[in-house]
């Protein structure tokens, strides 16, 4: 590899010598993201023979006597989208920005350390997706773009107000841990809620980590993590919009503007969604999808500091009103058993920051965050009126143990406050209200070893004192050899923990009318994880890239909360499980690069996802043993349009369902197709820049082929206040809308329009 890259860089630097004696024309070209000198990319102007290549620095040198300023010129990097334009003033340095492609192979990640390293040299895989990989399949909400990720599939849990969460590896929402910028501010109360409402202007990329990251990040990532990156101010477009709508009545809209004041720049984003169409599909009397009128807003400031150390300031408030139920009903319903309807309401208001201390030749970095969750709802007649504040402070610093040891030595502070008016929050007695109040301090330090050119090892230990659970270790160790930058395998294992809140959860335990039983003394969730990845690369002459990524997993956990449906239809008991439960399999990613433009992005997952109880191996609920996932996009580039198939597989899953019950125990295998057409206009090389030129249109269908769940019905929707329950009913069932597993809604139209200024 050091051959080939050597042999590309001799020709520019012999140019750039002769250009040197003759007068030149200099320019640099940078990573977008990172602002990092892309080596080695291929530089072509018109009318010069041959093409040059950046050095290591990024740049590039032309003789004048050789340059024409309107030539067209093509700059070409893998892993990075081609730019064309021309040269400005060759009396000054131009610096040009390359756009990361959606493969991004030299991408700088964070999720898996912490500290900014590309992907490929961090010892932990972290799968990295920017906006532009979601819009090849426009959606409101990342809770439903993350569809199109292997491996992770956001998951209904209810057939009625359709909140939801995130399974990783057929884990159960709760299992993971999302972080926006780094900071855990979507918790227990808020899971799909605080999903919503991230204006996608305002998000730079989008980083999963698979497997416990509980040494790094503390309570809850014990799944795995998702990591939303916002842009900096610093680099983000000047203004950027994007609206679209579609045939069943949803609409949405986000923006988000830059600009300046002083030193001090700052990004302003804004999102709308709105959806009042009243579908009933499957003749049920309930609507197929909750009604929802959402609107956040969310701004970042970035500070220009002195020898560039870092200062950030964001803030986020998010609004939303959703209902689900019976068609007739009306606000003046909720809360009462006469027509039954599911109605949330939340209100959301985020703080987070980063600020590097002026310390001389050493990196301090003071990280926080505050959120407060305020949510007013009714299930039916039973009313949740839940409150949550989290407060959280991290330091970070690196430890100089010399040139081969990257060490980070951390302390955390989390505090979370939560109240309800639930039993959760209740004295034993019922006469006093006890809102839950957790300290949670940790202490963590990680050393990454240089071993040699090919070996790195990873150690990592973080030590958390819960104010109710006492002392909590998690250790991790990681290896990664790689052979060049075209092999690469790594070997993780590690431990992770949580503390499950039950009623802030699983929305099973609100809603129906079973009666909530947890038995006393809940012990934290433990959890062992592996995994090996591999990487494989390839550069074949007919094909621009290939690129593979395979993972063997296995986590295992104790004391594992589960809820227990079965002993008694009229209960959901919750206790520590008395066995083990495990989560193991396979995933395998492949990207394929075309030199016609055309790009295949595909994953299939295989998993087992049991628990043993009394010796009896119990499957998991909503985790299908096979899925996959595919987004195949090929650019007609003569006309400017650019046409995105997407999709997903899931195989058959195990359904919650009752003794004698007539819906199926098992999901059948089923589908989702999804094609979208973008249209870009041209732009002619020389041209003068206009504000046409950031537009883009797109339309496609959603859906295409109609599948919905039939079988996903709602247990006595007749009867939703259980005031029947005593007739003509032997199995004693009682209402239940937690039977689902996929959306209920059939092939839609979508279309839309993005503007983006530079």
């Amino acid at each position: 590899m050091r051959a080939i890259l050597l042999c590309l860089l001799l020709p520019g630097a012999a140019w750039s010598a002769f250009a040197q004696m003759h007068g030149q024309y200099s320019a640099t070209v940078l990573d977008a993201v990172t602002r990092e000198p892309v080596v080695a990319a291929t530089v072509f102007v018109e009318g010069l023979p041959g093409g040059q290549y950046t050095d290591t620095s990024g740049q590039f040198l032309l003789p004048e006597q050789y340059l024409n300023l309107r030539s067209a010129v093509t700059i070409r990097s893998i892993g990075y989208n081609t730019w064309s334009g021309t040269l400005s003033d060759p009396s000054h340095t131009r610096v040009i920005l390359l756009e990361p492609s959606e493969n991004t192979l030299g991408t700088v990640v964070v999720s898996g350390t912490m500290k900014e390293v590309s992907k490929d040299a961090s010892p932990i895989p972290v799968e990295i997706f920017t906006p532009r990989y979601f819009q090849k399949n426009a959606s409101p909400t990342i809770f439903e773009a993350l569809t199109m990720v292997n491996g992770v599939r956001p998951q209904l849990n209810c057939n009625v107000c359709n909140t939801g969460d995130i399974h990783i590896n057929g884990l159960e929402g709760p299992y993971t841990m999302v972080t926006l910028d780094g900071m855990p501010i979507v918790s227990g109360l808020s899971t799909v809620y605080g999903l919503s409402g991230i204006p996608n202007g305002m998000v730079e990329r989008i980083e999963v980590v698979k497997g416990p990251a509980s040494t790094l990040y503390g309570s809850e990532a014990v799944g795995g993590m998702i990591n939303i990156i916002t842009k900096s101010a610093l680099t983000a477009p000047r203004v950027f919009v994007d609206m679209f709508g579609t045939s069943a009545g949803e609409y949405n809209i986000d923006a988000a503007a830059m600009g300046r004041m002083g030193r001090a720049h700052t990004l302003l984003g804004l999102n709308y969604f709105n959806f009042q169409n009243r579908l009933d599909i499957n003749g049920d009397n309930f609507t197929d999808i909750a009604l929802q009128n959402r609107a956040s807003v969310f701004n970042k400031w970035n500070i220009e500091r002195k020898n560039n150390r870092v200062a950030s300031l964001a803030w986020r408030y998010v609004y939303e009103d959703r209902w689900g139920g019976e068609l007739q009903w009306e606000p003046r319903w909720r809360g009462t058993d006469s027509i039954y309807g599911e109605s949330v309401q939340t209100n959301r208001f985020e703080v987070l920051g980063k600020y590097q201390l002026p310390v001389e030749n050493h990196r301090v970095v003071l990280d926080f965050s505050w959120n407060l969750h305020d949510q007013n709802s009714a299930y039916g007649k039973t009313p949740f009126l839940g409150r949550q504040q989290v407060a959280f402070g991290q330091m970070t610093t690196d430890l100089p143990l010399g040139p081969r040891h990257d060490v980070l030595l951390g302390a955390a502070l989390r505090y979370t406050e939560y109240d309800d008016n639930t039993p959760a929050t209740t004295a034993p007695d019922g006469a006093a209200n006890l809102p839950s109040r957790v300290w949670l301090p940790g202490l963590f330090v990680q050393d990454e070893i240089e071993m040699s050119t090919r070996h790195r090892l990873l150690l990592g230990l973080r030590y958390d004192h819960h104010s109710a659970h006492g002392h909590i270790l998690t250790p991790r160790i990681s290896w990664k050899w790689a052979e060049d930058a075209q092999h690469i395998l790594r070997l993780t294992a590690g431990s992770g923990y949580r503390v499950a809140n039950i009623f802030t959860e699983d929305h099973a335990a609100l809603t129906g009318a079973r009666e909530v039983v947890i038995e006393e003394g809940l012990l934290p969730e433990r959890s062992w994880n592996a995994n090996l990845n591999y990487v494989r690369k390839f550069f074949p002459k007919k094909a621009g890239f290939i690129g593979l990524d395979g993972s063997l997993f296995c986590t295992y956990f104790s004391n594992q909360i589960v809820p227990d449906y079965d002993t008694n239809p009229n209960q959901i008991i919750f206790s520590n499980l008395d066995g083990y439960g495990i989560s193991m399999g396979a995933a395998l990613n492949v990207d394929f690069n075309f030199l016609n433009g055309l790009k295949i992005v595909a994953g299939a997952t295989a998993m087992q996802v049991y628990r043993v109880e009394h010796g009896e191996r119990l499957p998991q609920l909503f985790a299908p043993p096979l899925s996959g996932t595919w987004a195949v996009t090929y650019p007609v580039a003569r006309w400017g349009l650019t046409l995105d198939y997407t999709g997903n597989l899931n195989s058959p899953m195990h359904l919650p369902v009752l003794p004698n019950d007539p819906r199926p125990e098992q999901s059948p295998w089923f589908s989702i197709h999804n094609l979208q057409v973008t249209w870009k206009p041209a732009v002619r090389p020389g041209s003068k820049p206009t504000l046409g030129q950031g537009i883009e249109l797109y339309a496609g269908i959603k859906n295409i082929f109609g599948f919905y769940p039939r079988e996903a019905v709602i247990l006595r929707a007749f009867d939703p206040f259980d005031k029947q329950v005593e007739v003509d009913n032997p199995n004693g069932f009682t209402f239940d809308p937690t039977y689902n597993y996929a959306p209920i809604q059939r092939q839609r139209v979508l279309a839309g329009i993005r503007w983006t200024l530079r």
